[in-house]
């Protein structure tokens, strides 16, 4: 297993470590529960280090992006990012991702999924045909999510940059904690707000940022959180988690990524998914809450009253901010309406749940 600059710190702060997409990661500290209400009301900091990073540089930088990705690159300009998913050839997802404007139509980062760094790697370096430059920073570069309503005024007082002001999904580049050269990024996976910052781990950055955060956070009462809590987070969002919810089965129309699937541009499988949206698709990813007691889990089969099968639980949890069990699916046609009762199958036992739209509330 790799670690991050950070592990230590989590074992020092009593973490429940354990392996996750090769990665000695914290799964929670004082509970997923408690971790989940300090970001949703307060502020908590996730190492997210293992999360991948690259690099495009070059005059045809923009261009391999558009043609690797389904959402208009060209639509940023410099200090902007945008959500994205790698098309493959077959209707389905190599990864969901970031797509960062460093320098308009030069510099480009990319941050892709931890489990996926090289698959994703070989995959957009595959249609580098063009001579961009291409590099890999992934096990040089530091990622804090700082995440929660405080989270910004928290971190304001450690950085000349106007965070507090920052616009989602923009970001700043300055010194911060006195370690020069960090990105500060309006992004996360919670929907509680907050930021993301990226930094190489050089002459103890890593330490220094981590240090200076949990001081200047100390009175306010911020909180390390592991990735049980950002799984809940992410899930009472309905926010898709790769290789759960999208995967290279399933297509972002199916996964309600349309909107992040733009057909004024060409890019990978554009004709078939195109088609997928003009034809419509089979089957579609809802969100449900359960009717009677009992908690859906990944790969529950999704049933009618009759027993048959419409499809498969994808993620489910007892959502801690809302007190029932959640979930999401994939479901046919003629079940995804809101209000439409469905059937979890939970130990050989059909337990009523209904669709209902998400953000789950």
């Amino acid at each position: 297993m790799k670690n991050t600059p950070f592990t230590q710190k989590h074992i020092a702060l009593g973490a429940k470590m354990a392996e996750f997409a090769g990665y000695n990661m914290p799964i929670s500290y004082t509970g997923i529960n408690d971790e989940h209400a300090a970001v949703r009301n307060n502020a908590g900091v996730f190492d997210v280090s293992h999360m991948g990073e690259f690099i495009l540089k070059g005059e045809n930088a923009l261009d391999l992006i558009q043609r690797v990705t389904t959402n208009d690159a060209s639509k940023l300009t410099a200090g902007k990012a945008q959500y994205s998913c790698l098309p493959n050839n077959e209707g389905g997802i190599v990864d969901d991702l970031l797509v960062y404007c460093i320098e308009e139509n030069k510099v480009y980062m990319l941050v892709v999924n931890a489990g996926n760094i090289d698959k994703d790697w070989n995959w957009i370096s595959g249609f580098n045909d063009k001579e961009v430059a291409m590099h890999n920073i992934s096990d040089k570069t530091c990622l804090l999510a700082i995440q929660g309503p405080n989270a910004t005024k928290i971190l304001q007082p450690l950085t000349e940059m106007d965070i507090m002001n920052l616009k989602y999904y923009t970001f700043t580049k300055g010194n911060f904690a006195g370690v020069e050269n960090v990105l500060i990024s309006a992004t996360g996976y919670t929907g509680a707000g907050g930021v993301e910052i990226y930094f190489e781990d050089e002459e103890g950055a890593a330490d220094k940022i981590w240090d200076a955060i949990f001081a200047a956070g100390a009175a306010q009462g911020i909180k390390p959180i592991g990735l049980g809590a950002r799984d809940t987070l992410r899930l009472e969002m309905g926010y898709c988690l790769y290789g759960n919810d999208i995967d290279d089965s399933t297509s972002p129309l199916e996964a309600g990524l349309g909107w992040i699937t733009k057909f004024t541009k060409d890019f990978t499988n554009r004709p078939f998914l195109e088609k997928q949206k003009t034809d419509g698709v089979a089957r579609k990813l809802v969100g449900f809450e359960m009717i009677e007691k009992g908690i859906a889990r990944h790969d529950h089969e999704i049933k009618d009253f009759a027993g048959n099968i419409l499809g498969r639980v994808t993620s489910g949890t007892q959502s801690p901010s809302l007190g029932k069990p959640i979930g999401m699916g994939y479901v046919t046609n003629e079940f995804n309406a809101i209000d439409t009762e469905i059937y979890i199958s939970i130990r050989k036992t059909l337990l009523k749940a209904k669709i209902v739209k998400m953000p789950f509330e």
